[in-house]
């Protein structure tokens, strides 16, 4: 049973991947954009430049998408970990010491699973293994240009 789960491990934190940036993502796009319930489920969007929302929202979007892809995934991870650590210690910390009291449970989740894929990668279905499998272009001109032994 244990080899059997071990060989879809790559798979299973592929997908798990893919949701986290989606649910990353889908929070950055409605706070800047106002969709899907907007800002803090409002409606609205948002004010440009506004510290620290507005920063949020863009690292939510921007790294939210690039773990969606696979797409340096343990970098923008990294961002997006560190970013959910900062609000929960800023906004929901101060408001009680759990997070069940303080609201700050989806920070933490979020916290968390971003730190996994820090440490994981993206497993399958990301970007980064496709490109890191193609040769660099002087990689496969010295290819071409290598004598073939009959």
């Amino acid at each position: 049973m244990s080899a059997r789960l071990d060989s879809a491990q790559p798979y299973v934190l592929g997908l798990f991947r893919i949701v986290i940036g989606l649910l990353f993502a889908v929070h950055g796009a409605a706070s800047l954009f106002g969709v899907l319930g907007g800002a803090a489920g409002t409606g609205g969007t948002v004010e440009a430049g506004t510290w620290p929302g507005w920063y949020a929202a863009v690292i939510q979007l921007v790294a939210g998408g690039l773990v969606l892809l696979g797409l340096g995934t343990r970098g923008a991870a990294l961002i997006a970990s560190g970013s959910m650590a900062y609000a929960y210690f800023d906004v929901h910390q101060r408001l009680a010491l759990w997070p069940i009291q303080n609201g700050g449970e989806l920070s933490a989740l979020f916290c968390w699973s971003f730190l996994l894929l820090v440490f994981t990668g993206s497993g399958a279905f990301g970007l980064d293994r496709l490109l890191a499998r193609r040769p660099a272009p002087d990689e496969a001109k010295a290819a071409e240009q290598a004598p073939v032994a009959v």
